[in-house]
């Protein structure tokens, strides 16, 4: 689907875009990316690694301002929607900036895209945006239900939109394993909760589901992978295994344990190998069959929760992804 097409990603310049770019142009040889956001620096950074691919186009602007996003549109065929404020303390002191970003920017590129015609729309989501409590997940829950009704919205026009959500990304900028190894040294990790369990998905991992949805997708569809789960203590130890933690409490806004399905979803719900689909409750969306596509119905009260997980990520595994990945992880 994506050989020989123009892609376009919002906020390309992060840990996502710098593997969904050479991932994607090795797989599918597209004619260009072309990575829309608005740190210069990063995009100076990041246009090191792809010079001799001219494939690789940059552009200067932000999702804020639907004309500049509008103009970069010219020529593209798939649109990344992974542009956010993202960080939850930052959302909570500079709320009016995480909405303008997250609800507002949402808002342009749907806008945009339609008017463009832009053939297909996958919008990165997360887990905070399922049952939220702090304001950057629910900026996201708006964004993700702005992606969904769009289908609608978009009316005699052909653009399709979906969404994909996962939870902590491996070695991303501002997660936890990083934030864990640049104090490893010091023989002490700072622990918020020891119950605290998180999702683990690797880079690649959303990379692919991204791959999925846009393959997949009729509009409005929710794709969850399924990934395994780890406890803090136990991403602690796969660290720094000498190190001894210290409780310092949840952070305002942070969950104890992380949820991408809530049981108010269950029912419109299906399994599928290694994913889940939330189809639209609107339009009687959900019982379309094209959207259904033979997948398996949850049952009634589903969750799907980084505590109630059935598959594990041992300490081991991780350390050793750890060890095969630490240039990388450090490297940000």
């Amino acid at each position: 689907m994506l050989k020989n097409s123009s892609i376009l990603i919002t906020g390309g310049t992060g840990s996502f875009g710098n593997t969904f770019v050479p991932m994607t142009l090795a797989k599918y040889s597209p004619k260009r990316i072309v990575i829309f956001s608005r740190d210069e620096m990063k995009q100076w950074e990041m246009a090191q690694k792809f010079e001799k691919d001219d494939r690789v186009r940059f552009v200067i602007g932000d999702v804020r301002d639907k004309d500049r996003f509008f103009r970069a549109l010219d020529g593209i065929d798939y649109v990344v929607h992974a542009a956010a404020t993202k960080i939850v303390p930052t959302a909570e002191y500079n709320p009016f900036e995480c909405v303008k970003t997250n609800i507002n920017g949402a808002m342009n590129v749907i806008d945009a895209c339609i008017e463009k015609g832009i053939r297909r729309v996958v919008a990165l989501s997360t887990d905070k945006a399922s049952n939220p409590i702090n304001l950057y997940g629910a900026t996201k829950l708006a964004s993700d239900k702005l992606f969904v009704a769009a289908n609608a919205y978009a009316g005699t026009h052909e653009t399709r939109f979906a969404v994909v959500r996962y939870g902590n990304v491996m070695g991303s900028r501002g997660s936890v394993i990083p934030f864990f190894l640049a104090r490893a040294g010091g023989g002490e990790l700072p622990i918020t909760d020891v119950r605290m369990t998180r999702f683990m998905i690797t880079l690649e991992q959303g990379v692919e589901l991204v791959w999925r949805a846009f393959d997949d997708m009729h509009g409005g569809e929710i794709y969850v992978k399924k990934i395994p789960s780890m406890k803090l203590v136990d991403i602690a130890s796969a660290v720094a295994p000498n190190a001894k933690h210290k409780v310092i409490g949840i952070r305002p806004g942070e969950k104890i344990h992380e949820q991408m399905i809530g049981a108010e979803d269950a029912p419109h719900t299906y399994e599928y190998e290694g994913y889940f689909k939330i189809l639209p409750a609107i339009h009687n969306w959900s019982a379309d069959p094209a959207r259904i596509s033979g997948g398996k119905r949850a049952a009634p009260d589903f969750v799907y929760t980084s505590d109630q997980n059935s598959e594990w990520m041992s300490v081991d595994d991780l350390r050793a992804w750890i060890t095969r990945y630490r240039n990388r992880i450090e490297g940000g």
